[in-house]
Parts: structure tokens; sequence; C-alpha cells
């Protein structure tokens, strides 16, 4: 899950290089370890948020259910935002300049709002419209200016394309745990649809993850390297297989978000390599 923190740098920092024809691997390598501990904040504090609503009762890899010590998960994940913050503020006196500290700051305060009290905005099926703009064209205008100090059309164009394929591990989350949600009042995207028709929109947000490359690529703003994010094509029939097949039967669907993932990993690990290429 962690691939989450690794694939809008990656891809922010493949479209720098594409662009400047440089690299930084000291502020790449910190803003990566930086990123990695935010998520396990994001995650380990999530799972605290949860505890005190009841919604994972039924989780079984929840730290909160595995370790019953609410209060060392709290503190622990708030040790990791600490770890990932002075990370990022290391890159900030670096350069000298805040940018990419102020827009990390709003990536955590997003994250924050997903799951935290008083907000939780997850609970209203706002998630992945927080996800997609958290780890989408904010995380990749971070990691982007991180090594150009700079913004860029490709950048943002290709922000989409990440957002949209970090949202879908999220979307997908949904389908086994819809007894959980109502039972907790959270209205995700799956109660408010049902799984059929969200198994039935799934292609159409698998296929805008595909389909903006291509027209991208015709248009000069991707490079033609980018269509190699097509090797991962099978990830997201298989996920669209699995969850046509399987979207009513909790047991059988809830790996579904882990297919999401690689199909996350690959096509970002892809795209990325086409703008190094």
């Amino acid at each position: 899950m962690y691939s989450v923190a690794v694939i809008p740098i990656w891809v922010g920092s493949a479209v720098a290089f594409s662009e400047t024809k440089t690299f930084n691997s000291g502020i790449f390598s910190t803003f990566l370890i930086s990123s990695i501990f935010i998520i396990a904040w994001l995650n380990l504090s999530n799972d605290v948020f949860d505890s005190e609503t009841g919604i994972d009762i039924n989780k079984a890899h929840s730290l909160v259910n595995l370790t019953g010590n609410k209060s060392l998960i709290f503190w622990l994940a708030n040790l990791f935002l600490v770890l990932g913050i002075a990370g990022i503020a290391a890159i900030a006196i670096w350069q000298q300049d805040i940018t990419v500290f102020g827009i990390v700051l709003l990536c955590c305060a997003l994250g924050y709002s997903y799951q935290g009290p008083p907000f939780r905005l997850g609970y209203y099926g706002l998630g992945e419209i927080i996800c997609f703009f958290t780890f989408g064209p904010l995380a990749l205008a971070a990691a982007y200016y991180s090594q150009t100090r700079s913004s860029s059309l490709t950048c943002l164009a290709a922000s989409f394309i990440i957002g949209i394929s970090t949202s879908l591990i999220l979307f997908c989350s949904h389908f086994h745990q819809v007894a959980d949600d109502l039972a907790a009042g959270k209205r995700s995207p799956i109660v408010r649809l049902g799984t059929a028709r969200g198994a039935q929109l799934l292609p159409w947000i698998c296929g805008s993850i595909f389909a903006p490359v291509v027209i991208f690529s015709a248009v000069g703003i991707f490079p033609f390297w980018t269509l190699l994010i097509f090797l991962s094509l099978p990830f997201a029939i298989q996920l669209c297989r699995h969850v046509g097949s399987y979207h009513d039967q909790p047991a059988k669907v809830s790996n579904c978000k882990f297919i999401a993932v690689s199909l996350h990993f690959w096509s970002g690990l892809l795209l990325g390599l086409g703008f190094i290429f």
C-alpha cells in the first residue's frame, strides 16, 4: 500500500527529468522517505479514528485491533508525521524555499480531514475526491517543484492519471465492507451506488487511466514512450473481471483493492519510465 507514497514522487520527478535533464538524488531520496513516513502516519491515524466510530470492528489488519492499544498506535502515528514533516522541512531549508513544505502541509491537512474528527469527510463519500487531489495534482506538483522550482503543464496532465489510479484503490476498498459502512453511517461511493453499479463503473475509471495517455501522446504533451503504461493493462482487466464476478460477495471481493494497488504501482512505474526514456 505504500506505493501510494512512492509513485507520485517518482512520476513528478521523472517529468522534471524529462523536461530539464537534471536530477537531484538527495532531494528525491529525502522526499521519498518523508512521504513514506507521512503515509504511515495517515494509515495508523486512520486506524485510530476508525476505531472510535466502530467501522473497523471486523477489520482484521487494523493495528488498533491487532494490538488492542489505541494510545500506542496514536503516538506512533504522530512520530511518523513528525519524521515526515522534518524531512520536508529539510528540503525547504536546503532550497531556501517553503513552496514544497506548504504543499505537503496542505496534503497532510486534506489527509487528516478524510477520517479525522471533527471533519471525517470520508464518511460523506468525499474520500476519493480528497485522495485524487492529494496524491495527484498536489503531490506531483510538489515532487516536480522540488526538482525544478517551477511548474509544468505536462506534470499537471500526468497528475490526473496518478490521482485517478490512487483514488481507484480507495474506491475498491469499499466493495467488501458495505454492511460495516452502513452500520457506521459512512456514505461511501459504493454504499451510494450499490456494488453492481460500482462494478459497472469500474471499467470506465480504469479507462480514464489509459485513454488520456494516448491523447496526450498524440498532441505532444507526453512523449511517445509513455505508452508503456499499457503494459499494466492486464491488471486493469483482472480488476474489472474480478469485481464484476464477485462485487456482492464480500469474502471474495475483499482482495480487489490489492489488485488496484498493483495497477497503481505498475501503471505509475511505467508512466515514469516513459518520461525518462
